[in-house]
C-alpha cells in the first residue's frame, strides 16, 4: 500500500473551510512543549524554558523606591522605533550527521526513520536560509511581519509541498521553499490580541521540530516522523489571557497546497483546533493540545478520499522541575477512515538535565503502535515520499502491523563561539525494538536495531 507518512488527525468531515471565528472558539485535544505556547508560530517543540522571572511592574504603575534609596529621575521619553526593514533578521544554518548501524542492512536503511534513514552514510541534512521579521505578540497595536525560508539537503526528500519543487532533481539532496508566510498581530478581543500566520508554514503539532537546533536529538521519534510536517493555510492564535491560548487553522491538508491533482491530492480542506495552558504550577508546567483533521489520502488511488477523514490528536506536557531538569510527555493518537480504517497510538517521555551551561544529557523512551501497518513506512527512492503523497507509484514499504519502541540517550554540547549564533554537537545511541516480534529492521530480517551517531548544527 502506498502511503506518505505525514500523519494527519481527527475531526468531522470538512465539506467547506470553517470560518476562522469557529476555529478560534473550538477546543481540541493535545498539549505543549518546552516554551510558552504563546510562541504560537514555532513548530512543535520550542526552546527549553528558562526559570520563571520575577514579575515586572506594568507600564504606568507606581512603584516606590526602596527605603533609603535615592529617588530616580523621570525616565526619558522612549526613542521612536526604527524603520520596519531594520527589524528583519537574516540567518544561515547548516546541519549534517551520520547514523551508524552495525548490522549493515542490505537495503542500507534504518527502518522507521526519515531524516536519518540512510545507514552508515554521512548526510547533509539541511542548509537553511531564513529571512524573518517576527511580530511582537505583546504589541498594543497592529504589527506585521513575515517568514521566508528555503531549505536544501537530504531532509527535503520529506519536506516538499505537493506540486512545488518536486522534480528539480532526483539526487538525495534537494531544495524546497519550506516557509513563505505573512505574520500579523491584531489587538482584537482581549489585551493579548490574536496572532495570524497566512501562507505556508511548519505545523504547530508535536514536540519535535524540523529545525534541528530546537531538538534534543539527531534522530526523531516515530510520532514526529509519521505526523504532519507543514501546511498551506491560515493559522490564528488567540491570547485569551496569560494562561490560555486558543488555536484555530484552515488549510489544504498535510504537505499540500492549492490546485487539485498538482498542489492537493484531494479536493477538500482540512483544519486544526486546540488550546494551550501556560504558566501553570508557578510557571513550571505548560500544556498544549492540538488536533488536525481532514481528508489526506489521494483521489488517484482512493476515489472516496474526499469523504474519508484523517485525525491526529497530540498532547504535550512540559514540566520544568528545576533550573536543570526538564520533563516532557507527549501522547498521540491518529485515525484514518481510508482503506478500511487505520489507527496508531503512541507515547514518548523525554528527560533533559543540564550538567553545565553548555552540556545537557537527554533521554527519550517511546512506544508507537501502528495497528494496521498504515503509518510507518520506509522510502528508499529519492522521490518516493512526494510520489506517495500524490498517490503515484513508488518503492516505499511497510513492515505491517507492529508495536515499535525506541530508547535514545544522547548529549547536546553547545559551546559559545564568537560570531557564531549556534554551534551544537549531538552524539547519541539508540535501540529500536519491535514489541510484537515483527521483523521490521535491517531489511526486514530482525526484530531490533542498534544505531549510533550524531550531527553538528552550525548557525550564523
Amino acid at each position: 500500500m502506498v502511503k506518505l507518512n505525514y500523519a494527519p488527525i481527527v475531526v468531522p468531515t470538512l465539506q467547506a473551510a470553517p470560518s476562522l471565528r469557529t476555529l478560534l472558539l473550538s477546543a481540541s485535544l493535545a498539549v505543549a512543549p518546552f516554551a510558552s505556547a504563546a510562541d504560537a508560530f514555532a513548530q512543535s517543540a520550542t526552546p527549553q524554558p528558562t526559570a520563571p522571572q520575577a514579575a515586572k511592574p506594568e507600564a504606568g504603575s507606581s512603584v516606590p523606591p526602596a527605603s533609603g534609596a535615592a529617588t530616580a529621575a523621570p525616565a526619558a521619553a522612549p526613542a521612536p522605533p526604527g524603520p520596519w526593514a531594520s527589524t528583519i533578521n537574516l540567518g544561515l544554518q547548516i546541519d549534517g550527521g551520520v547514523q551508524g548501524n552495525g548490522d549493515r542492512p542490505a537495503d542500507g536503511l534504518n527502518y522507521g526513520r526519515l531524516f536519518d534513514d540512510k545507514a552508515n552514510a554521512p548526510l547533509l541534512n539541511q542548509v537553511q536560509l531564513t529571512a524573518v521579521r517576527p511580530i511582537n505578540s505583546s504589541a498594543i497595536g497592529y504589527d506585521v511581519g513575515f517568514t521566508l525560508q528555503g531549505t536544501y539537503g537530504s531532509d527535503v526528500r520529506y519536506l516538499h509541498y505537493s506540486g512545488e519543487f518536486n522534480h528539480l532533481t532526483r539526487s538525495r539532496n534537494q531544495f524546497t521553499l519550506l516557509q513563505a508566510n505573512v505574520l500579523l498581530h491584531a489587538p482584537w478581543l482581549t489585551a493579548g490580541g490574536i496572532d495570524f500566520k497566512l501562507g505556508q508554514f511548519v505545523t504547530p503539532i508535536g514536540y519535535e521540530t524540523i529545525d534541528p537546533s530546537t531538538n534534543p536529538f539527531y534522530s526523531h521519534s516515530y510520532i514526529f516522523n509519521y505526523g504532519p510536517f507543514q501546511h498551506t493555510g491560515l493559522l490564528g492564535v488567540w491570547h485569551v489571557n496569560p494562561t490560555v491560548d486558543i488555536y484555530g487553522q484552515v488549510d489544504t491538508g498535510e504537505s499540500t497546497t492549492f490546485g487539485r491533482g498538482t498542489g492537493d491530492n484531494n479536493s477538500r480542506p482540512a483544519g486544526l483546533v486546540g488550546f494551550a495552558l501556560n504558566n501553570l504550577l508557578g510557571g513550571k508546567l505548560t500544556l498544549l493540545a492540538l488536533s488536525h483533521m481532514g481528508p489526506e489520502n489521494a483521489l488517484i488511488i482512493d476515489p472516496q478520499a474526499n469523504g474519508q477523514m484523517r485525525y491526529e490528536n497530540d498532547l504535550i506536557a512540559t514540566y520544568k522541575a528545576t533550573d536543570k531538569l526538564t520533563l516532557v510527555t507527549e501522547l498521540n493518537y491518529q485515525h484514518d477512515d481510508g482503506f478500511g480504517g487505520a489507527d496508531s497510538y503512541a507515547g514518548a517521555q523525554y528527560i533533559s538535565y543540564a550538567l553545565t551551561p553548555t552540556l545537557t544529557v537527554n533521554g527519550r523512551a517511546e512506544i508507537y503502535r501502528d495497528d494496521n501497518g498504515f503509518f510507518v513506512f520506509s522510502y528508499p527512492g529519492t522521490l518516493d515520499a512526494v510520489r506517495a503523497l500524490k498517490g503515484l507509484s513508488n518503492t516505499s514499504f511497510s513492515a505491517g502491523p507492529a508495536t515499535y519502541s525506541e530508547y535514545t540517550l544522547g548529549f547536546t554540547y553547545k559551546p559559545s563561539v564568537p560570531k557564531v549564533a549556534t554551534l551544537m554537537f549531538r552524539p547519541e545511541v539508540r535501540w529500536d525494538q519491535s514489541l510484537s516480534n515483527t521483523r521490521s529492521y535491517n531489511a526486514l530480517t530482525q526484530t531490533g536495531s542498534f544505531t549510533f551517531g550524531g550531527d553538528i548544527v552550525l548557525g550564523f
